[in-house]
């Protein structure tokens, strides 16, 4: 019985802290980030009303997903929801950080839904995803409100799901450890801008030819979001594979990995 208690004990404790670290690192980028890049994401007023209403529309019930997986998870395992906010916190700081895209005019950024997606898997990856860009949306003026189902679907649902599929299809072929999770913040990344371009170009199209636009806004995006999901992918394999040597058994517990594979 004492032991039950000290454990209780303890894993509350390690919440709190978690909770605290999460919060302290929001605070710091709201208060002492310079907001200077109103283009990060897609900026409000650039989609029409009809076409932001459907990004809306069919990113809800992704959301929804992801919220219904974590309380259903959290019941069980009081630590996952500290854990999900400590990686929302990793979200947005990541995506917090404009790189200027001079053949657009815009910026581009990491997105960091290739590591959720691995370690929570993508429902709850869209989750955070939806919960960084709001707030960034609201306080930043990254992205905005009114396109913010929009920017929810390229890098959370997209992202997350591009990331996740990519990890799984590689390390069902039994792709090291390395290689799967590079892959996967590489290609959550570069779809995500995929999915973007894609979204604007039939936001703003107008009489002209679809394919001709997205071609034109991706082309704008390559200069930068190459070198950059490249970058990505190898943050993602690093923090993956810390994880596999510092903590293995937590990427058991997410099911990333097999118990076999600890000791292998």
């Amino acid at each position: 019985m004492i032991k039950v208690s000290r454990l209780l004990c303890s894993r509350i404790l390690m919440a709190r802290q978690q909770y605290l670290f999460s919060a302290g690192l929001a605070i710091y980028f709201l208060l002492f980030t310079v907001s200077d890049a109103s283009a990060m994401h897609i900026p409000e007023g650039i989609l029409p009303l009809k076409w932001a209403a459907l990004w809306f529309l069919v990113a809800a019930p992704f959301a929804a997903y992801g919220l219904y997986t974590l309380k259903k998870i959290a019941v069980d395992d009081l630590s996952f929801k500290p854990l999900v906010g400590l990686l929302a916190a990793v979200v947005f700081i990541i995506s917090c950080m404009p790189i200027p895209v001079p053949t657009a005019g815009t910026c581009s950024h990491p997105c960091g839904t290739g590591i959720t997606a691995i370690l929570l898997g993508p429902g709850i990856s869209v989750l955070v995803a939806t919960a960084a860009l709001f707030i960034q949306a609201l306080f930043l003026a990254h992205g905005g409100l009114s396109t913010l189902g929009a920017n929810v679907i390229s890098m959370g649902v997209v992202g997350s799901f591009a990331g996740y599929l990519t990890f799984r299809a590689l390390r069902s072929i039994r792709l090291p450890l390395f290689v799967a999770a590079f892959a996967a913040g590489l290609f959550a990344d570069w779809a995500t801008y995929i999915a973007t371009s894609a979204e604007l170009a039939l936001g703003i199209k107008g009489d002209a030819p679809f394919m001709a636009l997205f071609w034109k806004i991706l082309l704008a995006f390559i200069p930068t979001q190459v070198p950059l999901g490249i970058l990505e992918g190898a943050m993602t394999a690093g923090m993956v594979v810390l994880l596999y040597k510092k903590r293995p058994d937590l990427l058991v517990k997410m099911r990333v990995i097999k118990t076999y594979e600890v000791s292998a």
